[in-house]
């Protein structure tokens, strides 16, 4: 009797689109799910060292929610490459005139911090509003089957 874990490789995995709504939806409760489908963790075939993740394409970014004084508090932090060269910018800023980058730095935070979350990231595109460029996928609703 054989009771080993069956790992799949790469080439065992089919990959699908979803598209997340980040309308009116916590930024963390978003980035979350988003990272979760990115590592294939929905699947009954998820292997840790491979990428069985699904791509995700995330609307509404610009509608995303940060709950309590998070807006104004939380900062974004960047660096020039220069000496003295660190900027800083409110999220308040930041949701303003770049809401993607406020998304996608926080699914990127939840993914491995190695060559595989780097592979993964690559499926994760954001839009600011309803629509994208991505029909010929036929992407699916996230929840909606």
């Amino acid at each position: 009797m054989n009771n080993t874990t069956r790992m799949f490789k790469r080439e065992e995995v089919d990959r699908k689109w979803y598209i997340l709504d980040g309308k009116g939806k916590p930024l963390g409760r978003l980035a979350s799910l988003a990272a979760k489908i990115l590592r294939g963790k929905h699947k009954p075939i998820y292997t840790p060292h491979v990428d069985t993740g699904d791509h995700v394409i995330i609307i509404n970014a610009d509608k995303v929610v940060l709950t309590g004084k998070k807006l104004n508090q939380k900062k974004y932090y960047r660096h020039t490459g220069y000496p003295g060269g660190l900027k800083e910018t409110t999220y308040e800023k930041l949701m303003q005139e770049n809401p993607e980058l406020a998304v996608e730095k926080a699914v990127k935070g939840m993914l491995p911090h190695n060559r595989l979350g780097r592979k993964m990231i690559k499926k994760l595109r954001v839009y600011r509003g309803e629509s994208h460029p991505h029909q010929a996928q036929q992407p699916e609703v996230w929840g909606e089957k």
